[in-house]
């Protein structure tokens, strides 16, 4: 029944699999040193895991007292100790197949050298997978390459190939089989671990050159990643065999369609290179757009992250940049003059406010004090119960806040004028009776017995009638 389902290469090729695990099957249960080894091996997974417990606590101590060493090589220790026993169990493979190589025949220790090669391949896999940043490749790549070792250990390579690539289908020219998808699966994620490891070390290099502008930086690198992972995507579908003169055609037809619906992305992405290119903002910049104040944390493709004070990171379309009004604090430099209001007394002298003002200021710290930059401090109208001032003074670092240096301004006034005796005056209003015949009387209500209802209605009529009398006066 299988045969007719299955092709006769496919159900051959599956025959000798079965044989094969059949063959290992009874090496495991037949007495003689094919099942010594067995047991050896099994001796030495147990002696790999006591020997785990037993040094565990050392290594993490020895690891934890490695402060200077850089990040790198302080994930590569945790990798490590998280892998002890995979480390001793192929460590005692080497040595017990070494010694009994040299103590009795090759063949009664072939399967504890098969066993070390797999292990070793495993563990080499294992630490090697950890530069692959993303998980879901990072598995797939562990999963096919542990595959792949332990096939290539035990000599079945090819016959694993020759069932995998007669599972396949046949489109025209074209014909895709399970083997070229695995071999795609495999080139993929390597070409794109290495497209990633290679714009990341693009990027730190031009990060070190002064000799570009940080927008210039930025551009380089987004340009860089593009080129990287295009070639890997082309590679890869030239892997398979599939045609890319098909994708002009493809193109054609749907892009027309897909136009309209892309373009607000075409947009932002056009607008990320104009910005990038004239460099209006940068990394760095301190913004206001809107109600939005803070610094430009990165540059995407699509959107601008901008950082405020309270730790929220808006994400603004570069269109909105493009198109809106923006405020850079630090466009050309970083060098920011605030202004401060406040009013004293008529008493009060303005030149002695002007001086203990201009004093009070430098000494708050971020306040700079050099030529040009010094605080001043102007009159600048008499209100209706103070003196008007404004207070000018500058900083150098915006992205450190602006609310709080204006609050420790305000505040170091506030400790000044008091020494001072300068008095800081708040609104008053004055109320003058300009006809002194008039008088107001008021009559207290009496409490009646049953409660308080019936004296607040004869206060309310005496009251009443007195205002009636007063009225017959003035007539």
């Amino acid at each position: 029944m299988e045969q007719d389902i299955l092709p006769e290469e496919v159900q051959g090729t599956l025959d000798y699999l079965l044989e094969l695990a059949q063959d290992y099957w009874e090496i495991a249960l037949t007495p003689g040193w094919r099942q010594y080894q067995v047991l050896i091996v099994i001796a030495l997974v147990l002696a790999s895991i006591l020997m785990r417990k037993l040094t565990q606590g050392r290594w993490e101590a020895w690891a934890r007292s490695r402060e200077g060493w850089p990040k790198w090589r302080l994930r590569l220790a945790v990798q490590v100790l998280r892998r002890l026993s995979l480390i001793y169990f192929t460590v005692f493979s080497w040595v017990v197949f070494a010694v009994m190589q040299e103590v009795t025949w090759p063949s009664r220790s072939y399967l504890i050298g098969a066993v070390a090669k797999l292990a070793t391949a495993w563990l080499v896999i294992a630490l090697m997978a950890r530069f692959i940043a993303n998980p879901t490749l990072r598995k797939l790549a562990s999963w096919l390459l542990w595959i792949y070792a332990t096939l290539a250990v035990f000599n079945l390579v090819d016959d694993t190939a020759r069932v995998l690539d007669s599972i396949a289908f046949d489109i025209g020219s074209f014909h895709l089989s399970l083997l070229v998808v695995l071999k795609a699966l495999v080139l993929a994620t390597a070409l794109l671990t290495f497209a990633r490891m290679g714009s990341a070390l693009a990027e730190r290099g031009l990060s070190g050159n002064e000799d570009l502008s940080p927008s210039m930086k930025v551009l380089a690198g987004k340009a860089v990643q593009v080129l990287l992972y295009g070639i890997a995507f082309v590679i890869v579908i030239r892997s398979i065999g599939f045609d890319l003169t098909g994708l002009a055609v493809l193109s054609g037809a749907v892009g027309v369609g897909i136009g309209f619906g892309l373009q607000k992305v075409v947009s932002n992405l056009v607008s990320g290179i104009i910005i990038l290119m004239d460099r209006s903002i940068k990394p760095g910049d301190v913004i206001s757009l809107g109600e939005t104040f803070g610094w430009i944390n990165a540059l995407g493709a699509r959107y601008v992250s901008v950082v405020t004070r309270d730790g929220k990171e808006y994400l603004i379309p570069n269109e909105d940049l493009i198109t809106s009004q923006v405020v850079n604090w630090s466009h050309s430099n970083r060098y920011v003059r605030l202004d401060i209001h406040f009013g004293t007394s008529y008493d009060d002298d303005p030149h002695l406010v002007r001086k203990v003002a201009i004093a009070a200021t430098m000494t708050v710290d971020r306040v700079l004090d050099r030529d040009g930059m010094r605080p001043v401090c102007h009159i600048v109208g008499f209100g209706d119960s103070s003196v008007d001032y404004i207070l000018r003074f500058w900083i150098a670092d915006p992205t450190g806040g602006l609310t709080n240096i204006r609050g420790n301004v305000f505040l170091a006034l506030w400790d000044a004028f008091k020494a001072e005796g300068v008095s800081i005056p708040f609104p008053q209003r004055e109320l003058r009776l300009l006809n002194n015949s008039l008088t107001v009387e008021m009559a207290e209500g009496r409490m009646a017995p049953g409660g308080d209802v019936e004296g607040e209605e004869r206060g309310n009529a005496e009251r009443a009638t007195q205002s009636r009398g007063t009225a017959r006066k003035l007539d």
